[in-house]
This record gives structure tokens, C-alpha cells and sequence, in this order.
């Protein structure tokens, strides 16, 4: 039946009251905060496949199941060009951070293809990549180097000799050789990086070193008996911490920085007990990568202000804190080898 003037009149109120009711019940839906993804880039596919299925565990495991569509996984198939195409469906997908790639070679193409306003976390240990505009999430040279020369200075060691091959040894001397500069430590030269050709000195007053830095733990093993024999000080530096006990039995005494065991402890069980097999300081990577995404919610936003905002603290690697030419301070253990083993003989310094 058609409404008269009065009807309409009568009703008015209802109708004028109803915007006003809608928009409050819809208000806190528009309100709400919306918590774009972070992306993943592991290869799952390629030569790297069974490292980068490892990392996706990790990530999993830090993400939980609450969340679970903030994390989206992507893989580069271990190639630059994969990395970059991964890079692009995560653009698309709304991804606000990305998490990888895995390899040296992948980083640049990456975050040129995620631009200015998405930050880049590398898990390389490469510091040099930090020119490309990533931010370098690895365990460095640097970082290992600058721990472990601290400390043996602080028991005395004034003379060190570096030695190491490859990329890895040439970013352990040249960080070496800057820590000396603010540890009051001189650099003895070691001729063609081989501790066999250092002299046989009676004292340190006649040239020898009181200790030598090296990056290569086969190296260091082969002439450990010698350096033993002249009560040299050994220290290392190396670009993994996965060793089976007969190699760290020959570099038994040997001092090195690495994250702190207990730390690790923790995610090492929960990753062992859900996949079955131990990992390794990459796949840790991966799972640190996440809380720090998880913190960087909680304390603002997840972009490269939040990257830089505080300390990550309680990761499996230990507190990261990011800088703006995107290294990082990272605090890390002393170890000392014993009996086969690694043992903490400095906790992390605060």
C-alpha cells in the first residue's frame, strides 16, 4: 500500500538515524590496522633447494599459526633472474618487506626490482652488498672479526697475523687490519698467507706474532700442531659454524665470535622436533628475519623507518641492530674450543 505524506513524515526519523548507525557499526572495520605480507625469497627449486626448504621451515616456525597470511613464500630457483621475478610477484601480492634473497649474486637485481619504499633484508654474509641499498642480515666478516680481536686484546694479544683466500679471507684481513687501528693491535705480515712461513721466534720481541686470525678452518687446522708448537694463539674467523668434531678436535684452544649457543638452543630444539634434523646458522637466518618483521609490527611499521628504529632483540643469531648504510651491530659470543666442542668463554656483549 503506498505511503501518504503522514506515513512518510513518521518514518523520517528512522531513516535520517540510519547513516549515522551504519557508519558507527562499520567504524572500527575501516579503523583497523591493515598488516601487509612480507615476503620470503628462498630458492625451493635448484642446486640451493634443500637450504631454501629449510629457511621456509624456519620462517614458518617463527611465524606461527596466527598470522599466517602475513608471510608469503616465493621462490628464486637460486638464479638472479628467478630473484628478481619472485621479487615481482611479492610486489603484487602487497608485500611491504622482503625477506632474502639467499645468494650474493641475487641481492641487486632484487632491490632494484622492490624500489625505495621496500626494504630489503639479505641473509648474506656479504657486506659489500650494502651498496646495493640492502640491508645485510648474514653474520659478517666484521662483525666476527671485531668480537674476537676485542677480546683477545683484552688478554693481551698486540701482534696478529691475518691470513685467508677468496672473497671471505680478503673481508676478514680488511676488517682485520680495521679493528687493529682501534684496538692499538699491529698486523704482522704473513707471506703468502701461510702460517708455515712465519718465523720461528724465540720472543715477540723479535717479530712473532702473538696470534693469528684465520678464515679458513682447514687452513688453521693443517697448522695448528706449528702454531701449538710456538705458543701462538689461534683465532678464526669463518663464514660457517656447522663442523664435525673431528675438525674442531684439531683446532682444539682455538678462540672465535660466533652467536650465543644458548640462544640458538632454543630454536635449534623446536626446529629439530617439528622437522626431524638439525639446522644450521643460515636456516636461523630465516627465522630471525620473521620476528624481526613480528617486532617491527608491534613497534610501528614495516618499512625501513621500523628497520631502523631499535635493537632486534632475542633471535636465534643474537640482537641485530640495522644501521642506515644498512650493516649491522650484532652481539656476539666468544667461543673457545674444547674437547671437540664449542664452548662460551665470553657471553655477548650488551
Amino acid at each position: 500500500m503506498p505511503l501518504d505524506r503522514r506515513q512518510v513524515l513518521r518514518s523520517a526519523p528512522y531513516f535520517a538515524a540510519t547513516p549515522l548507525l551504519l557508519a558507527s557499526s562499520w567504524a572500527p572495520l575501516f579503523a583497523a590496522k591493515i598488516e601487509f605480507p612480507a615476503a620470503l625469497l628462498v630458492p625451493k627449486t635448484g642446486v640451493h633447494a634443500a637450504l631454501g626448504r629449510s629457511m621456509e621451515r624456519a620462517a614458518m616456525l617463527a611465524q606461527g599459526t596466527t598470522g599466517a597470511k602475513q608471510l608469503l613464500v616465493f621462490d628464486t630457483m637460486g638464479t638472479p633472474a628467478g630473484a628478481i621475478a619472485a621479487t615481482r610477484a611479492a610486489l603484487r601480492a602487497k608485500a611491504r618487506i622482503v625477506l632474502g634473497p639467499l645468494l650474493a649474486g641475487e641481492v641487486p637485481g632484487v632491490v632494484g626490482a622492490a624500489g625505495k619504499a621496500v626494504p630489503v633484508l639479505a641473509f648474506s654474509n656479504d657486506a659489500a652488498l650494502r651498496e646495493s641499498g640492502a640491508f645485510v642480515l648474514g653474520i659478517t666478516a666484521a662483525q666476527s672479526v671485531t668480537a674476537v680481536m676485542r677480546y683477545a686484546a683484552g688478554r693481551g694479544i698486540r701482534r696478529l697475523a691475518v691470513g685467508g683466500t677468496g672473497a671471505w679471507g680478503a673481508q676478514v684481513a680488511a676488517a682485520a687490519h680495521d679493528a687493529a687501528r682501534a684496538l692499538n693491535v699491529e698486523i704482522v705480515a704473513m707471506p703468502g698467507e701461510n702460517p708455515a712461513q712465519l718465523p720461528h721466534m724465540s720472543s715477540a720481541d723479535d717479530g712473532q706474532p702473538d696470534a693469528v686470525l684465520m678464515a679458513d678452518i682447514a687452513a688453521l687446522a693443517e697448522f695448528a700442531p706449528m702454531l701449538k708448537d710456538q705458543g701462538i694463539q689461534m683465532l678464526g674467523a669463518f663464514s660457517g659454524l656447522d663442523f664435525p668434531s673431528d675438525t674442531l678436535r684439531s683446532i682444539e684452544g682455538t678462540w672465535l665470535a660466533a652467536p650465543d649457543p644458548a640462544g640458538f638452543a632454543g630454536f635449534a630444539h623446536a626446529f629439530e622436533d617439528r622437522n626431524g634434523s638439525p639446522p644450521g646458522i643460515i636456516t636461523a637466518l630465516a627465522y630471525d628475519a620473521v620476528q624481526i618483521v613480528q617486532q617491527m609490527r608491534a613497534i610501528g611499521g614495516v618499512d625501513r623507518s621500523g628497520l631502523l628504529a631499535a635493537p632486534f632483540p632475542g633471535g636465534a643469531c643474537g640482537t641485530v641492530r640495522f644501521r642506515e648504510d644498512g650493516s649491522a651491530a650484532r652481539s656476539l659470543a666468544i667461543l673457545a674450543v674444547t674437547n671437540a666442542a664449542l664452548h662460551v668463554i665470553a657471553p655477548p656483549a650488551p
